[in-house]
């Protein structure tokens, strides 16, 4: 692991403990790039964005050599520490989880998710330990958050969700997670409950209903993802602009609100 790299995953665990983290989750090297000038602290991605980007469905479908590339793309453009989705680790296995988190780390990544999905969590136990023996191998400190779709799968009971997701989070943390991801929870009460009871970082994600950053802050939060909304923010406008464009060919509907050319040209020659 180069000194740079080193010094990228220690300070990406660093940001953890301290004001919350915002992260706007990047697509592929053009976004990451956009959002590092943005003033971001580190970058995170959206497997649905990446996924999309190139031409795949969200959900485990994203071949890993395509990740692995997309991470190369991304860690040649910015300086900040990179965080990479991995959905379910793209593999029921947890051995060939640990291969596919070896190549992402070899491309740069100093952070990861994996997901429960809502299933076994002896399994995402078994994948989280597997991703730390691959990527200390390579001398990585890998930062692992432990996403639990218990609020955003619904397929829990109102009042068991919370209990349900600190008994996952806890199996998690045995395993060597260094953070927990609860997506889909917005009630204040339940964010401090979880936060209060499990001695890891808490990962919230952007969400109508969601209480403002200084609130999350107070409420023990550490980490504000933005999920997959930015691209689809970004997939809406393209959708609108080219529906416009092609019906009535006016070219203000292809150029109004738009970063200029030659700032976006400079961005990217400046690495």
């Amino acid at each position: 692991m180069s000194p740079v790299s080193a010094a990228q995953a220690r300070l990406f665990h660093q940001l953890h403990h301290g004001d919350l983290l915002h992260l706007a989750n990047a697509w592929d090297a053009g976004s990451a790039r956009i959002i590092e000038s943005a003033g971001a602290r580190a970058v995170a991605t959206t497997s649905a964005g990446v996924a999309w980007a190139h031409g795949y469905a969200d959900g485990n479908h994203l071949p890993v050599p395509v990740l692995a590339a997309t991470v190369a793309e991304i860690t040649r453009v910015i300086r900040v520490p990179l965080s990479v989705d991995m959905e379910g680790g793209y593999s029921s296995d947890p051995v060939q989880v640990g291969l596919n988190v070896a190549a992402i780390v070899a491309a740069g990544v100093v952070g990861i998710n994996l997901e429960d999905a809502m299933g076994d969590p002896g399994l995402l136990c078994a994948k989280i330990e597997r991703a730390r023996r691959a990527a200390g191998r390579l001398g990585v400190d890998l930062f692992v958050n432990a996403r639990i779709d218990v609020y955003l799968r619904n397929t829990v009971p109102p009042e068991r969700r919370l209990e349900e997701a600190l008994a996952r989070a806890a199996r998690y943390r045995e395993a060597g997670a260094s953070g927990f991801f609860l997506p889909g929870l917005v009630d204040a009460a339940d964010i401090r409950a979880a936060a209060a009871a499990v001695p890891l970082p808490l990962n919230v994600m952007a969400r109508p209903g969601l209480p403002a950053a200084a609130e999350l802050t107070a409420l023990g939060a550490r980490r504000l993802s933005a999920g997959s909304g930015i691209p689809e923010v970004v997939y809406g406008r393209v959708a609108a602009m080219a529906a416009a464009f092609l019906r009535d060919g006016v070219s203000a509907s292809v150029t109004e609100g738009a970063m200029p050319y030659r700032d976006i040209n400079a961005l990217m020659a400046a690495r």
